[in-house]
C-alpha cells in the first residue's frame, strides 16, 4: 500500500486543489484530509453518507454547582482566569479559557468539580464521488492536532487493507508543524507544492528539509510558475543542489478559481490545466512506485 502527502509550506500555494485533482485521476486509493485545523478538501469533493464521531482529548473543568459553596480558592488558584464568582455565590468555568490544567479539581475543598474528558472537534468518513473521504474538524483552540492526524491515518489504512485500496492520498496541513510532522508517519512520498515567490521558496526550503529529516522522498511541484520564472528556476536549482525531485510546473490560470466556484476539479473542468495535472499526477504516482519498491 502506498501512501502520498500533498504539502506546502505555506497556506495559498495551491495544495488542495492539487490534491483534488490527483484524487479524480487516481484509481482504486482513499482520500484523506489531514488538515484538521481549517479542512476544505470537502467542498471540492461533495461528501456524502457522513458517519462522524467525536474527538476526545485532554480534560476539562467543570463545576457541580449544587455542592459549591463560593469559597473561591479554584478562583485563586487559576492561571489563566478561567473561574468567576456568580452572583448566586458559586463558581463556574469558563470553558474557552480552562487549559485543563487540573490545580482547581485537585484544591478544591469540598471536590465539587468535575474533569470530564473534553470534545474537541470530530472525525468522520464519508463517500465521495472519488472514493471514501476519511476527514476530521478540530474545533478552535481545541488541542492535539497531531494526535486527530494520527487517528485519521489510522483509520484510513484500516479502512484501505479491509476494502483493498492500493493508495492513499492525503491532503496536509501548511507549514511544519505538529499535524505536518504527522501526516509524515508512514508516507511514501511528500508531494510539495510551491509558488515562485520569496515566501513560497523559503517555506518549501522548510518542508523539504524536515522532509529530510525523516529520510521521506519528495517531489516538488511549482505552481503558477510562469508569473516569476526566475524564482522558479532558482527553485529548481535549489532542488537539484539537494538531490530533489521536480516533477513539474504548472502556470497561472484562472481556470483554478473557475473550477472551485463550480466545485470541481481541475480533471472535471477541463482546459489547458487538466493536461498539465494529468503529466503531474503520472509523475508523482511513478516516483511513488518507485519509492514504495524501494523500501
Amino acid at each position: 500500500m502506498r501512501e502520498i502527502v500533498v504539502l506546502s509550506g505555506k497556506g495559498g500555494a495551491g495544495k488542495t486543489s492539487v490534491t483534488a485533482a490527483f484524487a479524480a485521476l487516481a484509481e482504486n486509493k482513499i482520500v484523506c484530509d489531514l488538515d484538521v485545523d481549517a479542512p476544505d478538501l470537502h467542498i471540492l469533493l461533495d461528501p456524502q453518507n457522513t458517519v462522524a464521531e467525536e474527538f476526545l482529548s485532554g480534560n476539562i473543568a467543570q463545576v457541580e454547582e449544587s455542592d459549591c459553596d463560593g469559597c473561591g480558592i479554584c478562583r485563586g488558584v487559576c492561571r489563566f482566569e478561567a473561574v468567576t464568582i456568580t452572583a448566586r455565590g458559586k463558581a463556574a468555568i469558563d470553558p474557552r479559557r480552562c487549559e485543563g490544567c487540573k490545580a482547581c479539581v485537585a484544591l478544591c475543598p469540598r471536590r465539587t468539580i468535575a474533569f470530564p474528558p473534553r470534545v474537541c472537534g470530530y472525525f468522520a468518513r464519508s463517500d465521495t464521488r472519488f472514493g471514501p473521504l476519511i476527514h476530521a474538524r478540530l474545533d478552535p483552540g481545541g488541542e492535539n492536532s497531531g494526535r486527530l492526524v494520527a487517528l485519521l491515518k489510522r483509520n484510513a489504512k484500516e479502512l484501505a487493507e479491509r476494502q483493498g485500496h492500493e493508495l492513499i492520498l492525503c491532503d496536509g496541513a501548511p507549514g511544519i508543524a505538529c499535524p505536518v510532522i504527522s501526516s509524515l508517519s508512514g508516507a511514501t512520498l511528500a508531494v510539495l507544492v510551491t509558488e515562485p515567490t520569496p515566501s513560497g521558496t523559503h517555506d518549501l526550503l522548510r518542508v523539504a528539509e524536515l522532509c529530510d529529516h525523516f529520510r521521506l522522498p519528495m517531489g516538488v511541484i511549482i505552481n503558477k510558475a510562469d508569473i516569476n520564472p526566475e524564482e522558479a528556476a532558482r527553485i529548481e536549482a535549489a532542488c537539484a543542489a539537494k538531490g530533489r525531485t521536480v516533477l513539474g510546473r504548472l502556470p497561472y490560470s484562472p481556470d483554478v478559481t473557475l473550477a472551485m466556484k463550480a466545485r470541481k476539479t481541475l480533471p472535471e473542468y477541463g482546459g489547458p490545466l487538466a493536461d498539465d495535472i494529468a503529466r503531474l499526477w503520472e509523475a508523482a504516482n511513478a516516483l511513488a512506485n518507485a519509492c514504495a519498491k524501494a523500501k
